[in-house]
């Protein structure tokens, strides 16, 4: 998005900063400023009259002079984060230090500008305080747009696996300890961590998602921990990094195993010491944040070969949650291709069920990419597809014939089971895997239902 489309999707946004302080002057270079950012500016002349105003009308972020008559901006931000914690607060004087920056740091402000300030300092300052309220604006949609499904916060699933995991999470979400998620790619580890954020208390909070495997070797310090004007060719201006960015609430670092060892130390540091060093910097950015990470790899293995740091496993590894490969919970696939049918499907045409065929096809798929592989098959199956009802040929071409049954063995025969065995080893499978609905599972297996009640009394009999 460019700088003017960027513009303009705040103000459809709303986005409200508030500047308090006693100095005209300064109260209009800060409306130019914010204006030019497409944030809606309101002024205020004291720390009464910001309380006011933010008691009449809605407020994402406040930029106020530290000294002001009666009362000052330390007071405000004390007041502001008693009755309005999501509010922003960025504190701004004259009579700036170190020793200031820090306590106002730590009672919930966040950031600090020193006056006098430069254009582009206070224009900084507000780009990345903006950019972390759109990140949280963004965030509370997707929890908005989670409820009502068929689960638990953001994931789906009602087997007794998914409803285990809903447990720990909603557990593990109340407290700020390190939570280490593992799990197969694509069987929704983002997801999960976002539910944890979101249930607890630092809801209100950043929440800061870093692809430790997709970010540039070379830059990947100065992602994680922001650099000072200067600090290389090109750092034209300082940058805020993304565990700065999560303050006070929580960073969520995927793929940690693919972290290189040097910035696994570093890390470390910065966990063990709550404060980071920007490259470049002289001066150390306390910070607070709650860290979850999340692998596919073995971290064990990682370990033994010297790719992982135990130290900084033993750091992260406080609570332990393990996500279970789709294969291991079929029965939640019709619960998710009934919502991925509702999210993707188009306006003009509308895809309202999937055929008993094709339904039986998508439960018997082991799914090695997991309910990212599924959401992608449905959503192609959608665009495909020519009427209400997805058929096995909308299907990718290998879901398109049955799977061939994991078998046993038969005598002298290793690998081979009879059909009568391996029927019912399907049916028993899908009775109990849908929770003893033997309706469903007659149509998921494509079967009638006085067929299935026969079988069941069959092998009930023989057992």
């Amino acid at each position: 998005m460019v700088p003017g489309d960027e513009k303009e999707a705040r103000e459809a946004n709303g986005l409200v900063v508030l500047v308090a302080d006693d100095d005209p002057a300064v109260c209009n270079i800060c409306r130019e400023v914010a204006g030019s950012l497409g944030l809606r500016v309101r002024l205020a002349g004291s720390t009464e009259e910001a309380l006011e105003k933010m008691e009449q009308q809605r407020v994402d972020l406040v930029l106020a002079d530290l000294r002001m008559p009666s009362a000052g901006g330390m007071e405000l931000l004390d007041r502001l984060k008693q009755t309005h914690p999501q509010v922003e607060v960025i504190l701004m004087t004259g009579y700036g230090s170190v020793e200031t920056a820090v306590e106002a740091i730590k009672k919930g402000a966040y950031d600090y500008l020193a006056k006098p300030f430069h254009l582009d300092d206070l224009r900084a300052k507000l780009q990345h305080a903006v950019n972390a309220l759109e990140l949280t604006h963004e965030n509370v949609i997707l929890r908005e747009q989670a409820r009502g499904r068929p689960g638990f916060g953001g994931l789906v699933g009602t087997s007794p696996k998914m409803q285990r995991l809903y447990k720990l999470t909603l557990k593990v979400s109340q407290s700020r300890h390190p939570v280490l998620i593992v799990g197969e790619s694509g069987t929704g580890k983002e997801l999960v961590a976002r539910s944890i954020h979101f249930l607890g208390p630092l809801k209100e909070k950043p929440f800061v998602p870093v692809d430790c495997a997709g970010l540039v070797p070379t830059l990947i310090e100065s992602e994680l921990f922001g650099y000072v004007k200067g600090a290389f060719t090109g750092a034209m201006r300082a940058k805020q990094g993304l565990v700065e960015m999560a303050r006070g609430g929580t960073l969520f670092l995927d793929e940690i195993a693919e972290l290189p060892p040097d910035l696994q130390g570093k890390l470390l540091r910065a966990l063990q010491e709550k404060e980071i060093k920007p490259v470049g910097g002289t001066q150390r950015v306390p910070i607070v944040v709650r860290v979850v990470a999340a692998t596919n790899r073995d971290l064990d293995q990682a370990m033994q070969e010297g790719r992982f740091r135990k130290d900084l496993y033993y750091r992260l590894n406080v609570v332990t949650l393990k996500l279970a490969p789709l294969r291991e919970h079929r029965s939640d696939i019709p619960l998710l291709v009934n919502y991925f049918l509702e999210r993707y499907n188009d306006t003009h045409r509308r895809v309202r069920s999937v055929s008993e065929e094709a339904m039986a096809r998508l439960m018997s798929y082991d799914w090695p990419g997991n309910v990212r592989e599924l959401e992608n098959v449905i959503e192609r199956a959608i665009a495909l597809g020519s009427g209400p009802v997805l058929h096995t040929v909308d299907l990718p071409s290998n879901l398109q014939t049955p799977a061939a049954p994991a078998a046993a063995a038969l005598p002298g025969r290793e690998g081979i089971l009879p059909l009568r065995e391996l029927e019912k080893r399907a049916i028993l499978q899908a009775v109990q895997e849908l929770g003893g609905d033997k309706l469903l599972a007659a149509r998921l297996l494509g079967i009638g239902k006085t067929t299935l009640y026969r079988k069941l009394k069959e092998y009930e009999l023989e057992a």
